[in-house]
């Protein structure tokens, strides 16, 4: 019989996930990131910016890091926040920000992983504010978006 993960163990993926993403999206590789993931990771972006949309597969995933990545000029953060763990599942507050040509743009995120088999299978990235992570994430021809603080 295997022995479960510990919902301490799912923690420390989600944080090793969260350092790995960090060098990626400043410009890293991609393949320390992979290396956490399912295979047949589901990665879940709500909206009608350009990174919305269900990822399906590692290769839709790294399209979706490419893209994000790409908008962000290489500029986005990821600050974790407060977490919450279930046997399969961790739930974590995750600020955002980038650096626009004239600002630096914020977001919060509420991101839901799903753990098997000692990889993430599956996420849902919740905007707290949809409207305001749709214009942050749409490219705008010559004038940034307007955020407050």
């Amino acid at each position: 019989m295997s022995e479960r993960p510990s919902q301490s163990s799912n923690v420390e993926l989600i944080e090793e996930l969260h350092r790995r993403q960090a060098v990626m999206y400043a410009g890293g590789p991609f393949e320390p990131v992979l290396e956490l993931l399912a295979r047949d990771i589901l990665w879940h972006v709500p909206g009608s910016s350009p990174i919305a949309g269900d990822h399906r597969g590692v290769d839709a995933v790294v399209g979706y890091f490419q893209r994000r990545r790409e908008l962000a000029r290489c500029t986005m953060r990821m600050r974790p926040g407060e977490v919450i763990a279930g046997e399969d599942v961790v739930v974590q507050l995750v600020d955002g920000s980038l650096n626009d040509a004239t600002e630096t743009l914020r977001w919060r995120t509420v991101g839901v992983y799903r753990i098997r088999e000692q990889r993430v299978s599956e996420v849902w990235l919740v905007p707290v504010e949809l409207d305001l992570f749709d214009r942050i994430w749409t490219p705008q021809d010559t004038t940034p978006p307007s955020v407050a603080g």
